[in-house]
């Protein structure tokens, strides 16, 4: 081959691995479902473009996450009372090692809830899990070739929902939100050692399993999320508030996301809500930094994305998928996609398309536009709870019965 040629594919290849990213956490590098790199399939089923599927023992409703070649996913083996950390070959899909984290009672839970419905957070060297042990939360940290690190015990955790708490990663820190029906707060955590940095009390005591996120808005580095029948805004650093919200309802579920500069939120129970707010306030801004807001929109469960100017959030229940711009409020357009069947998994901007999956594990693609427009319908034959992961062209869903890697061949 001649040295230019060679040049040119060596030059390609190192640009695509620049591009590409791994999805270390809930929702993503960015925790908001919004993917940079491009190159994922529109169509699939459960023999088209997959590349592997894998058996993993247990069920559980958390994500997977993707790093360093390495697809980390947490499960329960009910009858053994067992929560587990498996590592997963990203390649091949073989499993690598698991480890058992608790062995505890099962704690009372919701039916669309699971025992092991916490998203890991990891970093590249460790990975850092949660899970109930009533009633305590406990947090694990492990390396990438299974030993542990260090376990801590931040508090109690309270909720009739059971346990959901994900772990988000800031600096060196590990941060979780400890909404519940008892004394609650929100604690980061040393990410080497696990020593608690600072903890915030939080307004309410009323369950609620929001993973707080980092964004870079108004200037300045917030922690938002919704909760505790508030949404609010804390210096990530230190835990001091910023701004607060009133309501708009009084459970949540959905992370927050921040796009053209303007945060939005999906919301809850007992009233579903799609609103923006303007980060750019202090105190108390119910009355002035709520730039639009819709009552009986939404979903309460999925979280959603923003791409292009517009949010997409699709409802939990009934399955009815929306569109707004994100500056105006204006409804772009609302339709229910797969019949009466919910939504659990939050939607994915990616490749100029936004990703709803439904909970019978079928993928409606539409173009991430202000007219809806369904590229295809892709149905894997396995139950989805849990919120997918993308990085560098593949897919990974976590299923009833297999964890899926889905790629072009």
């Amino acid at each position: 081959m001649p040295r230019f040629a060679a040049a040119l594919i060596a030059l390609s290849i190192s640009m695509a691995l620049a591009r590409a990213e791994d999805w270390p956490s809930w929702r993503g590098p960015r925790s908001d479902g919004t993917v940079t790199d491009t190159g994922y399939p529109i169509t699939w089923s459960g023999t088209e473009n997959i590349k592997w599927k894998t058996a993993v023992p247990g069920v559980g409703h958390s994500s997977p996450v993707v790093s360093k070649g390495r697809v980390f996913v947490t499960s329960c083996i009910k009858d053994e009372k067992k929560r587990m950390l498996y590592c997963v070959d990203r390649a091949s899909g073989k499993i690598l090692w698991d480890r058992v984290v608790l062995v505890s009672d099962l704690e009372r839970k919701h039916g669309e809830n699971s025992w092991a419905s916490a998203t890991p957070a990891c970093d590249g060297e460790r990975v850092i899990v949660s899970f109930l042990d009533m009633p305590q939360m406990r947090v694990y940290c492990y390396d990438y070739d299974g030993n542990k690190l260090w376990e801590k015990n931040p508090g109690e955790f309270h909720s009739v929902h059971g346990f959901g708490v994900a772990p988000m990663l800031y600096k060196d820190l590990v941060i979780l939100n400890g909404d519940q029906d008892a004394k609650a707060y929100i604690v980061a955590l040393d990410r080497a050692t696990g020593e608690e940095k600072w903890r915030a009390d939080r307004p309410n005591k009323l369950r609620s399993y929001c993973p707080p996120v980092v964004v870079d808005a108004a200037g300045k580095k917030q922690m938002v999320l919704t909760g505790s029948k508030c949404v609010a805004s804390y210096d990530p650093d230190t835990g001091k508030q910023i701004w607060i919200v009133n309501g708009p309802t009084e459970q949540f579920v959905s992370s927050m996301v921040l796009h053209q500069g303007v945060l939005l939120l999906t919301a809850g129970f007992h009233d579903h809500w799609v609103m923006a707010i303007d980060p750019s306030g202090t105190g108390n801004v119910t009355k002035t930094h709520v730039l639009w807001s819709h009552k009986n929109e939404g979903g309460y469960v999925p979280s959603p994305v923003a791409a292009q100017g517009k949010i997409f959030a699709v409802d939990d229940k009934q399955g009815f998928a929306g569109c707004w711009d994100v500056k105006t409020g204006k409804e772009c357009w609302k339709e229910r996609l797969g019949g009466a069947t919910g939504f659990h998994a939050s939607a994915i901007a990616a490749d100029g398309r936004v990703y709803f999956t439904n909970d019978e594990g079928v993928t409606f693609v539409v173009k991430a536009d202000g007219e809806l427009d369904v590229l295809a319908k892709n149905a894997l034959g396995d139950k989805i709870f849990a919120s997918p992961a993308f990085s560098n062209g593949d897919i990974f869903h976590r299923g009833e019965k297999y964890l899926w890697c889905i790629g072009k061949k």
